[in-house]
């Protein structure tokens, strides 16, 4: 045989040797798709925005009456919120907070990468919100909720304060004893806007839209909280980790509102328009109109804030001022513990 023959024999056996190893090693699988990127659906960023600009405009209403219509507007300001959509724009702004944990991100996207895995921890979580608790880092991201909402009733509750205080210091003035006008229409506006959905502001809803990719983190500082957490923590937790799953879609808008309802704080800002509603409907100076607006448009919205945060709430007296004397006016009481008896002593 030929030198040239052996060589053909080689390269055809070589040829031959190399189609069979192909044959036996089968394609290389396709890599996994990448995790999803951290999203909201558009609608809880809308909430979250009218929640951030009605809380900002209210805690920037001015004690310094000086004409029956400035209480006017600040009545209008501080009644424009419905409790349903202000309570979950609540929670939506602090999932929003959540987000800017990056220890909680990181436990959070160690569940993104395997597509299995990401919807077997979205389910859990839609099933139970408080399955998120035991995601890594959720303490150190609950404690910056806890900060933010709890910083934002008490300086809601603050500037209540100081607008209830001016009930007592505008008397001085003259016009502050005048009755207030069209006194049934400025009650049925109350609950007009205490019925109404908020708007938010165009530019707060981009820059929490940046937050939430990282773009424009929010600044918020906050130390470390330990379990237990309110519902309201708890279920804006709940809302950070499933955008970080990809899961908190417009697909699934109406499981995410199911997670953002909480019936007790629900009550509480029920009953803070149920009593404003009263003081309103029996006022009469317009003195008595500022009282309104700093007890229970104010004061009483911020205390439902503070609580549904976890913050102590601020301890006030529960007594009826001498401004509201003799307009036969009440305030819907809270519930009281019953009375312990004392224990019989033995003969």
């Amino acid at each position: 045989m030929t030198t040239a023959a052996r060589a053909g024999l080689t390269a055809a056996a070589f040829a031959i040797a190399t189609l069979l190893a192909s044959c036996a090693q089968p394609p290389a699988a396709p890599p996994p798709p990448p995790a999803p990127p951290v999203s909201m659906a558009p609608k809880l960023v809308e909430q979250a925005a009218a929640y951030r600009y009605y809380m900002d405009r209210a805690a920037a209403i001015s004690p310094a009456f000086v004409d029956g219509q400035m209480v006017q507007d600040g009545l209008r300001v501080a009644a424009a919120y419905e409790p349903k959509q202000f309570l979950q724009g609540a929670m939506a702004y602090g999932a929003i907070v959540a987000l800017q944990d990056q220890a909680f991100m990181t436990g959070v996207k160690q569940y993104a990468s395997d597509p299995a895995r990401r919807q077997q921890v979205a389910y859990e979580i839609m099933k139970d919100p408080a399955y998120v608790v035991g995601i890594p880092g959720a303490q150190s991201a609950a404690g910056l909720v806890i900060a933010a909402i709890g910083s934002d009733g008490a300086k809601f509750y603050e500037a209540g304060k100081t607008v209830k205080q001016a009930a007592y210091d505008v008397q001085k003035q003259s016009w502050s004893k005048a009755d207030v006008q069209a006194r049934d229409a400025r009650l049925q506006q109350a609950k007009m806007l205490g019925s109404t959905p908020v708007v938010g502001n165009v530019d707060e809803t981009a820059r929490l839209q940046q937050a939430i990719t990282g773009a424009q983190p929010l600044g918020i500082t906050g130390a470390s909280a330990t379990p237990p957490f309110t519902p309201m923590v708890i279920r804006s937790l709940a809302i950070a980790a499933l955008s970080g799953l990809g899961a908190a879609t417009d697909a699934n808008i109406e499981t995410l509102n199911a997670i953002m309802v909480e019936p007790n704080v629900n009550s509480c800002a029920n009953m803070s328009k149920l009593n404003l509603y009263q003081c309103l409907a029996v006022s009469r100076p317009h003195y008595e109109d500022v009282f309104c607006l700093g007890q229970h448009a104010m004061m009483d919205t911020a205390r439902c804030v503070i609580k549904a945060s976890g913050q102590p709430e601020p301890y006030e007296p529960k007594f009826v001022p001498k401004v509201r004397e003799n307009a036969g006016y009440t305030p819907t009481p809270a519930k009281k513990a019953p009375a312990k008896k004392a224990a019989k002593k033995k003969s």
